[in-house]
C-alpha cells in the first residue's frame, strides 16, 4: 500500500469512528466513496488527465514527440526541468514537458473561446514519482471548456480529446 492510499484508508476510518451513528452513515458513505475514488486517480490534479507508462520519462517523451510530429503537430518545445533544476544546483525527479500544437486545431479552440489561447499550445508533461513510477499528464479539454466557460463547440472539444488521450496512450504504452 502506498504513503497516500495509508493516509485515505486513516483517514477513511476515522470517519467511519465519527459517524458511526446510523444517522450519519449516509454522509460517512458519500466522503468514504470520494476519498476511495481519489485512490484510484493517480497522482490526478484538478483538470488534468493522468496516464501511468510504462517506459522511463526520457522513452515516454521520445515517443510522444515522434507521435505527435507524425500527426501533423509541430513542437514548440521540449523543456527538461530537471536539467534545469540541476543547472540552478537543484535536484528533481525526472520532469519534461513538451509544447506542442497545429494552428488547424488550436484555431477552432480560440474560436470557440478566445481567452482559451492561454492555454495553447497544448502541453504534455512526463515525470516519475517519488515511488519511481512514470506518468503523463495534460489538461483535460473538458476542464478548459469549463474554465473558459465555453457553451458551444462540443465537437471541437470531443476531437482533441480523443486525439489527446490518443497520443498520451500511445506514447504510455510499452
Amino acid at each position: 500500500m502506498t504513503e497516500r492510499q495509508t493516509v485515505l484508508q486513516t483517514k477513511i476510518t476515522q470517519l467511519n469512528n465519527i459517524f458511526s451513528a446510523k444517522s450519519g452513515r449516509l454522509l460517512a458513505v458519500v466522503l468514504i466513496s470520494a476519498l476511495m475514488g481519489g485512490m484510484n486517480a493517480a497522482h490526478a490534479q484538478d483538470g488534468m488527465t493522468v496516464v501511468p507508462s510504462s517506459s522511463d520519462v526520457a522513452t515516454t517523451m521520445d515517443k510522444l514527440e515522434s507521435i505527435v510530429k507524425s500527426k501533423g503537430m509541430t513542437v514548440m518545445a521540449r523543456v527538461d526541468h530537471s536539467a534545469n533544476a540541476e543547472k540552478a544546483g537543484m535536484s528533481l525527479r525526472p520532469t519534461q514537458l513538451l509544447i506542442f500544437g497545429n494552428p488547424k486545431v488550436g484555431t477552432p479552440l480560440m474560436l470557440c473561446s478566445q481567452s482559451i489561447a492561454i492555454d495553447l499550445p497544448q502541453k504534455m508533461l512526463v515525470w516519475q514519482a517519488e515511488d519511481g513510477k512514470v506518468y503523463l499528464g495534460y489538461n483535460d479539454p473538458a476542464y478548459l471548456k469549463a474554465r473558459h466557460a465555453t457553451t458551444e463547440c462540443d465537437a471541437v472539444f470531443e476531437k482533441v480529446s480523443g486525439a489527446l488521450g490518443n497520443f498520451a496512450k500511445a506514447a504510455a504504452a510499452p
